[in-house]
């Protein structure tokens, strides 16, 4: 565990508002930012299944009209595939404004300009040699996706000041990094940035250690997709890294061929990392450089095929789509169950005042001593009436601080060229980037981002 906590949101009128430990004392009126995508029935069906809760408004805001139609009809066939249905009263807009007032929890999953973008992301910087797995929250791809994303987040959030000030903000939406950084320069709204790596990674982990989850002991910390499981230990303390170890070592094994980058990063830095492999190799300067490199510690899907989402994420978003159309027409059931996403069980720690341990993005000031204090750590963050409350880590290993704070550099120019709308801080920014500077020049890297920014030159509006 974490040696001590530190608060981060402030909530003067818990008491009142909360009552005793156990209790949901009030409605709530959730919104849903971006609330056509598909973590809308999932994050939203997770809400309502709180124990005990006693209803309120669930908002969902887009400006897609199509998409958000479609997500208001299927929220309300969860509510009553749950028998939810009398609680909860359902809003939808295509006018944040109209529904942010009164607000006490903004999730956000929103997507700007992606379809219209993704081969630009993916296809411009190929021709200068740099290939990308996934490519939306670092390199070329996670830069433009930035320069896209933040001014409209940043915009919600001074909406929110305004209209909202007291509510908790839990962002979904990528560059993780980048827009938490981002956010937390201008905006002094409440928020956590939420990924499921860490939670996906642990469960894979005790699968491969023949150690059921519920007995397993484990430290995490660094950045966004690049935090380390620098303790793994069984249910007697002792570290399942030997198991682990011994698997990666066989470069054959189920392991090291579903993980290539994961494991052999593994075997030469001494911990497991919490994002795929493919995903994985864009943070690092090693494995996507050249060709025998990618052909060694590279295979299909997620564990690195080169332009894998630029070539499919508008067929799963088509299909996304397809499935929400299948459960509200009855095709597919909806399940009362609850995901492993953190959102629900964060109101419900902070409503109930009921401890609970997540892992979130959030300001460093402190939490890990060896990494940049104005960047951004993902860390363990103890949730109840009080809010959101990062723990101090202390120190990662020097190497494994060194490769995080490597990346910790691009995120830090791409955040204030964001914030600045300025095209010369997105060039600096990608320089610092360890795979483009292990492939390119930086004459090179500032011709590549101005050639980004005049393809994408319609969704870039006011970069100077």
């Amino acid at each position: 565990m974490a040696e001590e906590t530190k608060g981060h949101i402030e909530h003067s009128k818990s008491d009142q508002r909360r009552g005793l430990a156990g209790a949901m004392p009030r409605k709530l009126n959730v919104t849903m930012m971006g609330a056509g995508s598909g973590f809308t029935n999932s994050v939203l069906k997770d809400v309502v299944l709180i124990p005990d809760s006693v209803g309120g408004e669930l908002r969902l805001i887009d400006i897609d009209a199509e998409r958000l139609e479609l997500s208001r009809k299927l929220m309300v066939k969860v509510l009553e595939a749950v028998g939810e249905g009398d609680k909860w009263v359902i809003r939808a807009s295509t006018d944040r404004r109209e529904l942010l007032p009164g607000t006490d929890y903004i999730i956000n999953s929103i997507e700007v300009s992606g379809l219209a973008c993704v081969r630009f992301d993916n296809d411009i910087p190929l021709k200068y040699g740099i290939s990308q797995n996934i490519g939306d929250t670092i390199g070329p791809g996670g830069l433009m996706k930035a320069m896209r994303t933040v001014p409209i987040w940043l915009q919600i959030l001074r909406d929110a000041e305004e209209l909202c000030p007291n509510a908790v903000v839990l962002n979904y939406t990528n560059p993780m990094n980048i827009m938490m950084l981002a956010a937390m320069r201008v905006s002094k709204m409440h928020m956590v940035g939420l990924c499921h790596s860490v939670q996906g990674t642990s469960h894979m982990l005790a699968g491969y250690a023949d150690v059921p989850y519920e007995q397993v002991q484990w430290k995490c910390a660094g950045i966004n997709h690049l935090a380390w499981f620098t303790e793994f230990n069984g249910p007697d303390g002792n570290s399942l890294y030997p198991t682990l170890f011994e698997q990666a070592t066989d470069r054959t094994s189920k392991f090291a061929t579903e993980e290539p980058v994961r494991s052999d990063m593994m075997l030469h830095f001494g911990a497991f990392i919490t994002e795929s492999s493919g995903h994985l190799s864009e943070y690092l300067p090693y494995y996507r450089k050249r060709k025998d490199l990618l052909d060694k510690y590279t295979d299909t899907g997620y564990r690195g095929e080169e332009s894998f989402y630029a070539n499919n994420w508008p067929t799963w978003r088509k299909n996304q789509d397809d499935y929400r159309t299948k459960l509200f027409t009855g095709e597919e059931e909806i399940k009362p169950e609850r995901s492993w996403e953190y959102g629900a069980w964060i109101i419900e720690s902070i409503e109930k005042n009921q401890p609970f341990l997540i892992h979130g993005n959030v300001a460093n000031d402190g939490c890990i001593s060896n990494l940049p204090q104005d960047g951004c750590v993902e860390v363990a963050c103890l949730v109840n009436a009080n809010g959101i409350q990062p723990t101090r880590f202390g120190r990662l290993p020097k190497v494994m601080a060194a490769i995080c704070d490597s990346n910790m550099r691009m995120f830090d120019l791409a955040a204030d060229a964001a914030i600045e709308k300025s095209k010369h801080l997105a060039r600096l920014a990608l320089t610092q980037d360890p795979l483009t500077a292990a492939v390119c020049s930086p004459a090179e890297i500032f011709e590549l981002v101005d050639e980004l920014f005049e393809a994408e030159s319609e969704f870039l509006p006011g970069f100077k």
